[in-house]
């Protein structure tokens, strides 16, 4: 899997987060599980609530809702705001009943509190010592401040978004953190479990290194098994790249 990342030298790295750095997946299950137990939440048919199925269901809307905003059907919206319409509309559709306003709310943050694959904090750590190192996601500032918060992410920088009012693959994104880091793109690195992410950094310049998570989506999970193309590095994880790259 991993390759040899000698003579490649970024002087910043900037990672996809939902997928890549943290798993949404189980974290928002386990969470939603507890929390229906707690609050003895049921669907209006008195059964279970199939909280996987919703959270599968919520992650579909991801792309989907970002489109309506690339198209410009929406203004530009947050993250944030894009997953609480998402979960309005699945509450409805999962039949879920009892729900309060602030339950609504504190169900919305919980993509504000992912936990991390067990090599993130490990592994970044290790590259903050030698490189700039930052989130480059769809998800809003205050989201990706409060997941590192949360899940002790050591980032330097937090690019969200909302700092440049485009999601990501669109060129601004990506061109954007160079700016603001007064550096060419071809002295930042984007690193993420998705190949496409990487084909649209690569299309602007940057530096790309790839890493599985081959458990992203579950059973779902149908793409981004293994690189499909010459990365700039690929590594088995975050804690890999960081030894190919010498951190």
């Amino acid at each position: 899997m991993a390759g040899s990342a000698a003579g490649i030298q970024p002087a910043a790295i900037v990672f996809d987060t939902f997928g890549t750095v943290v798993d949404w997946r189980s974290s928002l299950i386990r969470e939603l599980t507890e929390f229906g137990a707690a609050r003895g939440i049921a669907a209006a048919h008195g059964i279970g609530i199939d909280w996987a199925g919703l959270v599968d269901a919520w992650r579909a809307a991801y792309h989907p809702s970002m489109d309506r905003v690339r198209r410009g059907e929406l203004p530009w919206t947050r993250l944030d705001d894009l997953h609480r319409a998402s979960l309005d509309r699945l509450v409805t559709e999962f039949g879920i009943k009892g729900l309060t306003e602030a339950d609504l709310v504190h169900i919305n943050l919980g993509w504000h509190r992912l936990t991390p694959w067990p090599d993130s904090v490990p592994g970044l750590t290790r590259l903050k010592r030698r490189f700039i190192i930052g989130p480059l996601s769809n998800g809003n500032v205050s989201l990706l401040t409060n997941m590192a918060k949360h899940a002790g992410l050591p980032w330097d920088m937090v690019f969200g978004s909302d700092l440049f009012g485009h999601y990501k693959p669109d060129p601004e994104t990506y061109l954007g953190v160079a700016r603001l880091l007064d550096l060419p793109p071809g002295r930042v690195m984007m690193a993420a479990a998705h190949n496409g992410d990487l084909a649209a950094a690569r299309r602007a310049g940057l530096l790309t290194a790839f890493f599985p998570r081959p458990g992203e989506y579950g059973p779902h999970q149908s793409r981004d098994f293994a690189a499909d193309t010459a990365w700039d590095v690929v590594a088995r994880d975050i804690e890999d790249l960081a030894t190919q790259l010498g951190a």
